[in-house]
């Protein structure tokens, strides 16, 4: 025989369902309401909590070791000390003085030209003597002056080579196929001729070289060098290639 529902389930029907309902309905409300409220609580005080000011700071970016700049110093450094820079007085303005004629300075000088001026620190002896405009006793001769090896010369025009001697091929270094370069250093006097020649820098070897190349030295003609309009003495140096094609 089938036991009534009301008897299976403890005699809870439809009608006490709904006596409750609306009691149930307001207290899962109210707790799903409370639940949501302690969850958003919750998380703002976890955020207030935990909350840092952001500092922005700004970013350096370094390519290369060069951007990190110099070490720092291990020496212990002085102290420094400010010096207070005294304070310069202004200038006093006064009304001008007057002073002598003879003190004030002429405004027409004339100024001297290069040639007056190379009369001055160089007279042409010889055409003094002609005019037999005075006496003049000359010790030393600043044209017949020798400059020494490697002396510096100042001039206004350097000495210019116009013919330049080929010195003769010496017969060992052509037979043993050998081939060299020296350096010469001459003295050219002011009609243009070689007073001195000498070896600057030699070839390094012993069949030849370089006594021909300084035998051709003496013959080789010169543009002086001008000074104050006037040929003077100078050294001169460059080099003498010996090559087995020019003897070809």
């Amino acid at each position: 025989m089938a036991r009534p529902f009301n008897a299976m389930y403890g005699g809870y029907g439809a009608y006490e369902l709904k006596t409750c309902y609306q009691r149930n309905l307001f207290l899962g409300i109210a707790f799903t309401a409370m639940l949501t409220a302690v969850i958003v609580g919750g998380g703002y005080l976890y955020k207030v909590l935990t909350h840092v000011d952001t500092v922005l700071v700004q970013q350096t970016v370094i390519k290369t070791i060069a951007d990190l700049g110099p070490p720092p110093t291990v020496t212990k450094q002085k102290p420094r000390v400010d010096i207070t820079q005294p304070t310069k007085a202004a200038p006093k303005v006064g009304i001008p003085k007057p002073v002598a004629d003879d003190e004030v300075l002429d405004e027409d000088v004339m100024i001297a030209s290069r040639e007056e001026l190379a009369d001055i620190v160089a007279p042409d002896v010889s055409a003094i003597e002609a005019e037999g405009t005075g006496d003049i006793v000359v010790d030393i001769d600043p044209s017949e002056y020798m400059p020494a090896p490697g002396e510096f010369v100042a001039v206004e025009i350097p000495a210019e080579m116009i013919y330049e001697e080929i010195p003769e091929y010496p017969r060992q270094a052509k037979i043993a196929q050998m081939e060299a370069v020296v350096w010469i250093q001459a003295l050219v006097d002011k009609d243009g001729n070689v007073r001195e020649a000498r070896v600057l820098k030699s070839s390094g070897s012993k069949a030849g070289f370089d006594e021909a190349a300084v035998a051709a030295a003496y013959k080789c003609k010169y543009k002086p060098a001008i000074q104050n309009g006037r040929p003077v003495h100078i050294w001169v140096s460059y080099s003498v290639e010996f090559t087995l094609r020019d003897t070809q």
